[in-house]
């Protein structure tokens, strides 16, 4: 009991004018402004070297010859079409317009660059079903883009293939105030379109620190989980229909509105998580919930990844059904942050673990008593150290910016190996620090430029087991690809993990895909492929792709010890 009361006056006694460490005051109103990402300019005083192209850090990987390359007359075509301007970057027939291309050749990390000499962006589904047609007729190899926010080099090309970016197609279509039944355009962002919802008393089914720059496309293609799995469950339940256009032109319109069709197979669940590899999505009905008028948030120092477990569950028991989020950081995590940003972190100690809870409901005093007796209860059990509540809205995003904030400055010293896995919740934060161990002997991670690694961090989502490891380098370095693959992969396949969580594959995990999907299963997605686009026009370099075109099999788990290497 001492205890207890001796935590509880650390977390009441005023720090700062910012930081309060009081049991929860009123709730604030439900969340409309924007969700801050970071607090600084992060890489404003680091240069960036030029980004590698893919086919150069992966020799390996080989232009199919069958497929052609942009011509001035394709070119020609695609200009009429979509009317030339902004909708049409030209850098086949226009060496001027090389700069402007740039931006859709690369990934946010700065790990893929392909050769792409022109990118299309469509206003409609019916210019993407000419353009997909078209380019499936001279076989023109594509990649479909949206906010391009993804990890895995899925979303821009390997060599000369044309993008299809949809950021033109950005309308709400239509809006069921009674039923909160959306319908989008793939390529609005998910931040506008869940402000838009705001106005309108509802949210958005999911969350994720890139929701200023991803499209709502993009998330339903690659499954994104985000922040809010917890609450509202993945797109394969909230999403009602789908438009989307198939590598040969045809418009599959199934924009349903219902909750309840069973009128045959449910075919929207094939493009939910597919990648853009057998149509490209473009336009979405999805269920939209009644936005939370109460939201409180508390940050908490851990002492153990026990204790987070433990905090986890008492979590789950205690605040239930207006339990909206529960994230993990490690210590590693939240120092870059602090370092990065300059900015002070929530709680004055050092903490190997701290846990960020969200809860939202309809009831102020309901979610008030409910938080105050979860968090009486962790500190009078000593599993939690010690903790924040935010008092107001501009503390929910300052702390959220603390979570959020870690996939940027992660990049900051010069890159950033990325690997989202889901792994049994026991055992999640063990694959942290057995790549750390890894690393270490191998004399990569140090102070010095003349080690590669920078910090191997771990932070991600307790609701679904979604690990987020992180290993920062000041270069991308072949000795600690080595090191790491495939290593993440066969630990994870040894624990009946999956190595992509809700990220997909793309063209970083091409070749892992049968670590976590069996022979058989990864036959029948070659089946759907092959049906769907058999031209391959669609994706060529994706991880079914490749095993169509190059007739080689998915990799399997060696026989090995991952744990005594």
């Amino acid at each position: 009991m001492a205890m207890r009361y001796t935590v509880a006056r650390a977390l009441r006694r005023p720090q700062s004018a910012l930081w309060k460490r009081c049991l929860p005051a009123p709730a604030t109103s439900a969340l409309q402004s924007r969700r801050c990402i970071s607090t600084a300019e992060t890489n404003k005083d680091v240069p960036k070297p030029a980004v590698k192209f893919t086919s150069e850090t992966y020799p390996t990987i080989q232009r199919d010859s069958r497929f052609s390359q942009v011509t001035p007359e394709h070119v020609g075509y695609f200009k009429k079409l979509l009317g030339g301007g902004s909708a049409v970057i030209d850098a086949v027939t226009n060496e001027g317009a090389s700069e402007d291309v740039e931006a859709y050749n690369s990934d946010w990390m700065r790990k893929y660059r392909g050769h792409c000499k022109l990118v299309l962006k469509p206003a409609s589904a019916e210019e993407v079903s000419k353009i997909l047609r078209y380019c499936n007729e001279n076989k023109l190899a594509v990649v479909p883009q949206g906010g391009n926010t993804g990890l895995v080099g899925g979303s821009v090309p390997v060599f000369d293939e044309i993008v299809i970016n949809l950021s033109r197609m950005n309308k709400v279509r239509d809006f069921d105030e009674v039923s909160g039944t959306l319908v989008a355009d793939a390529g609005c962002i998910l931040e506008v379109v869940d402000q838009y919802l705001a106005e309108r008393g509802c949210i958005f089914p999911l969350d994720l620190g890139a929701k200023g720059s991803c499209q709502i496309g993009g998330n339903v293609s690659t499954n994104a989980g985000g922040l809010r799995l917890l609450r509202y469950g993945s797109l394969h339940g909230s999403v009602l229909g789908l438009e989307v256009v198939l590598p040969d032109g045809t418009i599959l319109n199934d924009l349903c509105k219902l909750r309840k069709n069973n009128t045959g197979y449910d075919l929207k669940q094939l493009f939910i998580g597919a990648e853009g590899t057998i149509g490209i999505v473009t336009g979405i009905s999805i269920q939209c919930p009644q936005r939370p008028q109460a939201v409180n948030v508390a940050f908490l120092g851990l002492e153990s990844y026990e204790k987070a477990q433990q905090a986890f569950r008492a979590a789950k028991g205690q605040l239930s059904e207006i339990l909206s989020a529960f994230e993990l950081m490690d210590g590693t995590s939240q120092n870059l942050v602090r370092d990065v940003t300059k900015n002070k972190k929530p709680l004055d100690g050092e903490y190997p673990f701290y846990c960020l809870i969200e809860t939202s409901g309809s009831n102020t005093e309901h979610d008030s008593a409910k938080l105050e007796a979860f968090l009486e209860s962790v500190m009078e059990k000593e599993i939690v150290s010690d903790g924040v509540v935010a008092q107001d809205e501009t503390q929910i995003k300052s702390l959220w910016a603390w979570r959020e904030g870690i996939a940027e400055v992660s990049g900051h010293f010069g890159g950033v190996y990325k690997y989202d896995v889901s792994i049994p919740l026991k055992e999640m934060y063990q694959l942290v620090e057995d790549t750390k161990v890894r690393i270490e002997k191998a004399g990569l991670l140090g102070d010095t430029d003349e080690h590669p690694v920078v910090a191997v961090t771990g932070y991600g989502h307790m609701g679904d087991s979604n690990l987020h490891l992180n290993v920062c380098v000041r270069r991308y370095d072949k000795k600690v690809e080595s090191i790491l693959e495939p290593f993440v992969y066969e630990w994870i396949a040894k624990r009946e993990g999956s190595i992509s969580a809700e990220h997909g594959l793309g063209l970083a995990k091409k070749n892992y895909i049968g670590y976590s999907r069996s022979e058989g299963m990864v036959g029948l997605m070659k089946h759907i492929k092959t049906l769907y686009d058999p031209v391959i026009t669609l994706l060529m370099f994706s991880a079914v792709s490749s095993l169509i075109t190059n007739g080689c099999r998915a990799q399997r788990v060696p026989d090995v010890d991952v744990h005594h290497e």
